[in-house]
């Protein structure tokens, strides 16, 4: 048995740490092609979407990404939209609970997916205002490869 109360602190406290000062087209571009740079790197093939306040600012599918992986990104989107948490917490914590969230009233499978690969984009001081987002890989490689990207970026960032 994975420990999820282990996995959920980390979630959390990434949440908390990747938050940014100011968020522009062109952080959003520096943020996608940091995505693009980590997959090629490590060969793998992922489709990258980052959409703020509801407008696409960045979207790239690597030669090779499968047509669904777009659809993927909007049910993942979905789940933080409505949760107002990463797509890959949301997943794990309902398993923790013991919740079936595919079988979640209200929320159709095919509107929402709690996998991992959708983190929101936070201002500090403000709050969520959009999500970054990598599907192509298992669950919690998407999660990770979009913290790796944040991180870089962030640290670029000025503070």
């Amino acid at each position: 048995m994975e420990n999820y109360a282990e996995l959920l602190a980390t979630l959390t406290q990434q949440e908390q740490d990747l938050q940014f000062t100011a968020f522009s087209s062109d952080t959003a571009l520096a943020l996608g092609l940091k995505l693009v740079e980590l997959a090629r790197a490590r060969e793998k093939t992922i489709t990258v979407n980052i959409t703020i306040n509801g407008k696409v600012l960045f979207h790239h599918a690597m030669q090779g990404a499968a047509a669904h992986q777009a659809d993927w990104i909007r049910r993942k989107n979905n789940v933080v939209a409505r949760f107002g948490r990463c797509s890959f917490y949301v997943g794990i914590d309902h398993k923790q609970r013991g919740v079936v969230f595919e079988q979640i009233p209200f929320l159709p499978p095919q509107e929402y997916a709690a996998t991992g690969g959708a983190f929101p984009i936070t201002l500090r001081g403000t709050g969520i205002i959009g999500t970054v987002c990598v599907s192509g890989l298992r669950q919690a490689e998407d999660h990770a490869l979009a913290v790796e990207a944040l991180r870089a970026v962030l640290a670029k960032a000025p503070q």
